[in-house]
């Protein structure tokens, strides 16, 4: 192995490109393919040999590859049998993933945990807990210290960070969850943010059970929304909600007659 290395770094490979491999001793059956590297074209052509090895031995294990187009896997991931894989998914360091999960082209997970019967649609997940049967993606982005409890929906273009979100709640689009408890059964409509941050400190969202965000609602945190709270499509909430109540932080709509006439006319 230290031969091979030293050969690699005579032709210009750092160790930060040999990262996605490490431990070297993980696959070394696979290494053997740098014996005879002798420029970077060789290099390159060891490397995809070595992610087609690596990969092949997932399959072995019962993991359903769909292509092994783009599909680069860690060989210390831990994958469950049954679990699918589509093109151009990337598997990185401290993975592991349950049974019978589908793991959707353009997925990147790095430093988490995935469990059984997952759906992952072009998504980056990084240093988080996904639970059992959470549906996720496509385009959405879990950042580090994020938990998604067992029956989490969370749809198109949705960011979680530092949150946990509670079994069977659903954020299906458009919509930032940051810094934030959540509770269980929790409907999040289009559009809403959980305003974190102040440009001094971060702050926390807590919102209950069985709670209905509105569309383009701000929760300005610190904020509380109580267990069956509701907020109004358009909100921006300041202040807690109490269980049961629905919160409503709209201005008053005026409508000034004839108003497009005269700015025509002007």
């Amino acid at each position: 192995m230290h031969a091979i290395l030293k050969r690699l770094a005579e032709i210009g490979i750092s160790e930060n490109e040999l990262l996605l491999f490490e431990p070297l001793s993980a696959h070394a059956a696979a290494w053997q393919g740098f014996a005879d590297v002798e420029s970077r074209s060789d290099y390159y052509e060891a490397v995809q040999c070595y992610i087609r090895t690596v990969a092949l031995s997932f399959a072995e294990r019962g993991v359903k590859l769909h292509s092994l187009d783009g599909v680069m896997i860690s060989p210390l991931a831990v994958i469950g049998e049954g679990t699918e894989i589509y093109p151009n998914v990337q598997i990185r360091h401290g993975v592991t993933i349950g049974k019978n999960c589908v793991i959707g082209s353009g997925s990147v997970i790095e430093n988490s945990t995935v469990g059984d019967g997952c759906v992952i649609n072009a998504t980056q997940i990084y240093q988080s807990i996904l639970d059992d049967d959470v549906r996720i993606g496509p385009f959405c982005h879990v950042r580090p210290n994020t938990h998604l409890c067992r029956g989490v929906r969370i749809g198109d273009f949705v960011e979680v960070k530092n949150s946990t979100v509670g079994q069977d709640t659903h954020a299906s689009h458009l919509t930032y969850i940051g810094d934030s408890d959540v509770g269980e059964r929790v409907n999040f409509g289009c559009g809403t943010v959980t305003v974190n941050y102040d440009g001094k400190k971060k702050s926390r969202t807590v919102i209950g059970n069985d709670a209905f965000i509105g569309c383009n609602t701000n929760l300005i945190a610190p904020v509380r929304i109580g267990d069956h709270g509701f907020t109004a499509a358009g909100s921006t909430i300041t202040d807690d909600v109490p269980d049961d109540a629905l919160g409503i932080a709209r201005a008053r709509q005026i409508n000034k007659d004839g108003w497009v006439i005269k700015k025509q006319q002007g």
